[in-house]
């Protein structure tokens, strides 16, 4: 090992390197259960700054990386908190000629999965292991307890569980973490798991939306009925905090905050990746994508004020909406079964074409604490696939094919009302076409498919005997 570390004898259990909000909250997360924490961050004023504000606790603050390296006992463990990309690569370029094998490095980055399996394959040469670890929970998760998923060697997880299980999240089921898979797979699961949190906010806001536009409900009023939703089944974090935000009065104008907020959503970038993987996967996640494209659609403000006054509609107003609150709750629940279904497959097929062997139930257990889509609604999809491992989509369950029976006409009847009101549901609406080209035997693209082999020779199967194979017919004559 070629190295100029010093001794040193202040040592450490466990490193991390990054301070920011989420670094410094893991750090104090994990010295909180009882393991010392070296900490080094490149501005070495953030680490001083962080040792002063935590003194008497079992930091040791690091002056460099080998400093860091130095500090800690054997075999070292080592936690990134960095931003996701050619950082990554850096620290890792500066870290490994320091470390000895049996080592091992963590990202807990939000990190393109297939960078994880790279970096994974690359240490493995030197011996040392590499886990990307997917955290969810904000700032408040990893200060109390996040959701984690972490992916890379089997054998190695042994060596870090013990610091994962004692920070994680603790609900009923146990700590909210598992192995999740060799190589990317942690990576992977928490890009679909950020992907369907796109599309659970997005069903939210249209919610709001059209219980305020087409309803006509205040906020106090807004605030009242999330508060009783959070109380039924769908029960949830992102539920509960949108009870508070209708709650918030800006102390300006005495206006719910809320209504003061530009109406431009931001993205860090794992809704897109989502979007990307499925393509490339054959996975359709229309309700995912939709909350990625009204994402993009708000980022464009000054279009949309300057085509809202050329392209307007009145709609059709056919007076008040009765029973609109329990037509909307039940829509939502709809559009959210429909949408974690397309999340849950989309991670059963990444994890059979690279082998991963994902643990569909265990990943429900896992976000029942925890993570931004923590939810009641988990422990239904837990039961299913502990019904049926092997299910090929969280619909064809039995409770759940109940719950779209029961609730599939609130969906409709939302989308149509917003289709003539003029409010944009897109995740409502993608949901709901998701829904009926899945429950179809016959589609249309059979004249898709004689329209590609009309001007493009792309042949077909025939309905009547597919297992003569592919056929051609010249449609448009010599």
């Amino acid at each position: 090992m070629q190295t100029t570390q010093r001794e040193r004898t202040d040592t450490a259990d466990f490193g991390l390197i990054g301070l920011s909000v989420m670094g410094s909250n893991l750090a104090q997360n994990v010295e909180e259960h009882g393991f010392s924490v070296a900490v080094w961050n490149r501005s070495a004023d953030v680490v001083d700054r962080f040792m002063a504000e935590n003194e008497g606790k079992r930091f040791v603050g690091a002056s460099s990386v080998e400093d860091l390296v130095a500090s800690l006992s054997r075999p070292r463990r080592v936690m990134l908190m960095i931003k996701a990309g050619a950082a990554v690569d850096a620290v890792i370029e500066s870290l490994a000629p320091l470390l000895e094998p049996g080592d091992v490095v963590i990202d807990g980055g939000n990190t393109w999965f297939e960078d994880t399996a790279r970096r994974e394959r690359a240490l493995a040469e030197r011996g040392i292991r590499f886990f990307g670890v997917g955290v969810s929970g904000g700032e408040e998760g990893a200060r109390n307890g996040p959701s984690l998923m972490p992916g890379g060697d089997r054998e190695a997880y042994e060596s870090i569980r013990p610091v994962l299980e004692s920070i994680a999240a603790v609900t009923e089921s146990g700590p909210c973490v598992t192995w999740i898979g060799p190589g990317g797979a942690g990576h992977f699961v928490k890009m679909v798991h950020n992907g369907i949190e796109y599309a659970d906010m997005q069903l939210i806001a249209e919610s709001y939306d059209v219980l305020s536009r087409a309803g006509g409900l205040s906020a106090d009023e807004l605030a009242r009925v999330f508060g009783e939703w959070n109380r039924g089944p769908l029960e949830s974090f992102l539920i509960e905090i949108t009870a508070a935000i209708f709650g918030v009065v800006d102390e300006e104008t005495q206006r719910p905050l809320v209504e003061l907020v530009l109406d431009r959503a931001g993205q860090k970038g794992t809704g897109r990746w989502t979007v990307e993987i499925a393509l490339q996967l054959g996975v359709a996640i229309p309700s995912i994508a939709a909350a990625l494209d009204a994402r993009v659609l708000s980022s464009m403000k000054d279009e949309r004020v300057g085509a809202s006054e050329r392209l307007s509609f009145d709609g059709l107003d056919d007076g008040p909406i009765a029973d609109l609150v329990p037509r909307v709750h039940d829509a939502l629940l709809a559009a959210k079964i429909c949408a974690y279904a397309q999340g849950m497959h989309l991670i059963r097929v990444g994890s059979e074409a690279n082998d991963w062997g994902v643990d569909l139930s265990e990943i429900a257990r896992i976000w029942k604490g925890g993570c931004i889509i923590r939810a009641r609604f988990l422990d239904s999809i837990r039961a299913a696939y502990d019904r049926r491992p092997d299910l090929e989509n969280l619909v064809l369950d039995e409770a759940f094919g109940s719950m779209l029976a029961a609730h599939q006409t609130a969906l409709r009847g939302v989308v149509a009302l917003a289709a003539q009101r003029g409010l944009p549901v897109p995740a409502f609406a993608a949901s709901l076409a998701w829904l009926d080209a899945y429950r179809t035997a016959d589609l249309p693209q059979n004249l898709t498919q004689a329209q590609r082999d009309a001007f493009g020779a792309h042949t077909y199967l025939r309905r009547d005997d597919p297992d003569r194979g592919p056929v051609h017919t010249e449609w448009l004559g010599a």
